[in-house]
């Protein structure tokens, strides 16, 4: 018998029969800075026709932990038009790079479901894998190192034990550097990993993954039969504005900018 370990099976999620519509969404990076697109959200939220809602990660531009939601402010506003609009249609919920302190309390608060990255959505006859997309970037080796430790038991625990605004002042440093990071002339961006995607597809027995995180928005082929169909991130505020979902249907996924 091989040492070597099988790989496990990833999450499934079967679309009950009802289900006629799927949006997708990611990378709206909401924060009380920019209510443009804030308010785009809560608009979007209160008018979409779909039987379903999927964020994949980075629905917040920082998350330090679901004890901000419990105060008066930006976070509990936040969970209050989730909680409005998952009376209406079940809302899912996927980790992102940002938003990976997302916990069990808010996700009651707020009254959406916990997905595991990546997961099976068995949709109209097919199966779609979803995933943020952050874990296929593998030539982003200090991120990945970055990511292995932040997703422990162990890192997460000695970070939210720490109060409430030391931990604030914390993801303000972090996103400074973020921002100058990506301010430098020589930043290479990493893109997701071809034959890793290849291989995710091929475990989860599904020919389409779609993913944000890269917030280059595209449908890229992957041969056989494969493709990975890239979301946008949402920036009101740009020029031109970003606001698009995803949304899936009999005929398919087709791309429906708000803006």
């Amino acid at each position: 018998m091989s040492s070597q370990q099988a790989p496990q099976p990833f999450q499934e999620l079967v679309a009950p029969e009802g289900w006629h519509t799927v949006d997708i969404i990611s990378d709206l990076h909401l924060q009380a800075e920019r209510p443009a697109t804030v308010e785009a959200w809560r608009g979007y939220l209160q008018t979409t026709p779909a039987d379903a809602l999927f964020i994949l990660g980075d629905l917040f531009e920082v998350w330090v932990g679901d004890d901000a939601a419990a105060l008066p402010g930006f976070e509990a506003q936040c969970a209050a038009l989730l909680h409005e609009a998952a009376a209406h249609r079940p809302i899912f919920f996927m980790h992102g790079n940002r938003d990976f302190l997302v916990g069990t309390a808010f996700a009651a608060q707020a009254g959406i479901t916990l997905l595991d990255d990546p997961t099976v959505l068995v949709f109209m006859n097919q199966r779609w894998l979803l995933s943020h997309g952050d874990a296929l970037c593998l030539e982003d080796t200090e991120y990945q190192r970055f990511r292995a430790q932040v997703r422990t038991q162990a890192w997460q625990q000695a970070v939210l034990a720490q109060p409430l605004e030391q931990r604030r002042a914390l993801a303000r440093s972090v996103r400074s550097q973020s921002e100058a990071r990506q301010r430098e002339p020589d930043m290479v961006w990493a893109d997701v990993d071809a034959p890793a995607a290849r291989a995710w597809l091929t475990q989860a027995h599904a020919h389409t993954l779609i993913h944000g995180h890269t917030h280059r928005p595209r449908v890229h082929d992957l041969g056989n039969g494969l493709q990975r169909i890239v979301l946008s991130d949402w920036d009101v505020d740009a020029h031109p504005p970003r606001a698009q979902v995803l949304c899936l249907s009999a005929s398919g996924a087709k791309r429906v900018d708000l803006r």
